[in-house]
């Protein structure tokens, strides 16, 4: 097909962001794929001819489909061309709102399904990912429309309405219930969600933000067990949760525990002051991203155990003496030796890197603090403020005066 690489570009992009993505054929249809098997397991395996009856009658090419199903499920369809047998792409399912217990209930009782069934939808639900916000979702499958039908005035985009996949997708649902839940169901639910975190937890200790933010599509925390009946306190308790797994992970990408613990516990202040759950989201997002920054910017892997114990050392307090004749002391090595090493393993003298962190925080305390500059001097370690212009302007090229006022015009 001309557009191969397109495709092959929309199924790695969904497999990034943990969305399913299959393409069938009238031939392969129908099957349990488009739904990861939750109708096969409720009983209802033949609800699948409905798919395939909806796709014949409904779906036709140069369109794309928006579809919630019963299950509050959505669905990507859209026919492509070129192909010796009609051919489907179907991205989904993915979920626009957390879904929660009431709402399962209820779904239960719809469906005249047993009460054993709650936990078994439960961990489905776990599985699927949210997305709060398709937009970029929809812009990429705009974007490959253009291709495969020759530009946006050859395609529409059309919405399903609840009344019109009623036929197709409740025909089935009347049957009754099952004796027994398919266990292996609901272990492949678990696994997948435990495959999820594991890649979202492995990219923050490479400290790789993007991989870790498109990871994080993949979780919610709906799968977490509801401890109490107040909505915001449960989604407080999973973010308290994933601060744990967050910095665990910075851990593992040998960042040292005194920026572990500063960054976990602001965060744990943080979240107890949160007032919604949009903002708990929010702080979610913030989380990862400053996490990961954390491991880009204080893994300490590469360095051996003396100069990691150099780099703490200066970390930990930049007002103290941190020369490197202190330093050696401190270590019980020899200046000569350890300057040479710290050159060897940093790229940088021990002097300009303790200059370096010095201006660095300087530059953080004119951005967030009023402060005046004699002041961020002292909190830097430097009571002279002349030198502490003088060194600053060296690697900024500009004065602390100078910089703080772009900031203002900025």
């Amino acid at each position: 097909m001309f557009y191969d690489a397109e495709l092959q570009f929309i199924q790695q992009f969904m497999k990034n962001i943990h969305i399913h993505c299959v393409i069938e054929t009238s031939h392969t249809l129908p099957n349990a794929q488009m739904d990861l098997g939750l109708r096969e397991m409720l009983g209802l395996g033949y609800a699948y001819h409905s798919y395939s009856n909806m796709l014949g009658d409904t779906l036709h090419g140069n369109c794309i489909y928006r579809i919630e199903d019963e299950f509050y499920c959505n669905y990507y369809f859209l026919q492509l061309p070129d192909t010796p047998i009609i051919t489907y792409l179907i991205i989904g399912p993915f979920l626009t709102r957390e879904i929660k217990q009431p709402t399962l209930l209820k779904l239960c009782e719809d469906l005249s399904l047993a009460p054993q069934f709650l936990s078994t939808f439960e961990k489905y639900f776990s599985a699927i990912p949210l997305l709060a916000d398709d937009t970029l979702l929809l812009t990429l499958l705009h974007t490959f429309a253009e291709k495969i039908w020759d530009g946006a005035t050859h395609f529409t985009m059309e919405v399903l309405s609840n009344e019109t996949t009623t036929e197709y997708f409740t025909s089935a649902t009347t049957t009754t219930t099952p004796d027994n839940i398919d266990d292996s169901f609901s272990m492949q639910a678990l696994e997948h969600r435990y495959a999820v975190e594991n890649d979202f937890l492995q990219a923050v200790t490479q400290g790789n933000v993007h991989k870790a933010e498109m990871s994080v599509n993949g979780l919610s925390g709906s799968h977490m067990e509801q401890r109490t009946t107040d909505s915001l306190r449960n989604t407080k308790n999973y973010t308290i949760i994933m601060n744990t797994l967050l910095r665990k992970a910075a851990e593992k990408g040998s960042v040292h525990p005194l920026h572990l613990d500063r960054i976990s516990s602001d965060y744990a202040r943080k979240i107890e002051m949160l007032t919604s759950q949009e903002a708990c989201y929010r702080l979610q997002k913030e989380m990862v991203r400053k996490y990961c920054l954390l491991v880009k910017n204080h893994s300490m892997k590469n360095y051996s155990l003396l100069i990691q114990k150099a780099i703490t050392r200066i970390d930990s307090d930049l007002t103290a003496d941190l020369s490197l004749k202190t330093i050696a002391a401190l270590l019980n090595v020899n200046p000569s030796y350890l300057s040479n090493q710290f050159k060897k393993e940093t790229g940088n003298t021990l002097t300009d890197y303790v200059n370096k962190k010095k201006v660095e925080h300087a530059i953080l305390l004119l951005n967030s603090t009023p402060l005046q500059i004699q002041t961020i001097a002292q909190h830097c370690g430097i009571p002279d403020v002349n030198y502490f212009t003088k060194l600053f302007k060296k690697y900024i090229q500009k004065t602390p005066k100078e910089y703080r006022d772009s900031i203002h015009k900025g």
